[in-house]
């Protein structure tokens, strides 16, 4: 199964974006027993996590993003997504998404969100 993201591009400093993360193929018990997150890298930087929700939709946010982010889940979609508001120009990074499980674990292929000042 693969993950597929979108949703990143250039956006001036203030604006929004929404991360999307497809797992379209997963089946849906397996689909629900995963928490899942949004990590974002930097050049020079470790990949960092930005939100996590898991499977019983408890979320968590790095302390930079709380009040901005918002991460959910469509179980019937099979996605997970990032309502990204009052963008900064740090918040710019590959942004990838992760499914971790018991035996598993899987990421996104990232994608780019860049904030203009």
């Amino acid at each position: 199964v693969q993950l597929q993201a979108s949703g990143g591009g250039l956006v001036q400093a203030g604006g929004s974006l929404r991360l999307s993360c497809a797992a379209s193929r997963m089946i849906l018990s397996v689909f629900w027993g995963y928490d899942m997150g949004w990590y974002r890298q930097t050049p020079g930087k470790e990949r960092e996590m930005v939100a996590v929700i898991s499977s019983d939709r408890t979320t968590k946010y790095e302390d930079s993003v709380k009040g901005r982010f918002t991460i959910s889940k469509d179980n019937t979609r099979r996605t997970v997504y990032s309502q990204m508001n009052s963008l900064k120009p740090e918040d710019t990074g590959v942004y990838y998404c992760n499914f971790k499980g018991a035996n598993s674990e899987l990421w996104g292929q990232g994608t780019l969100v860049t904030v203009s000042s």
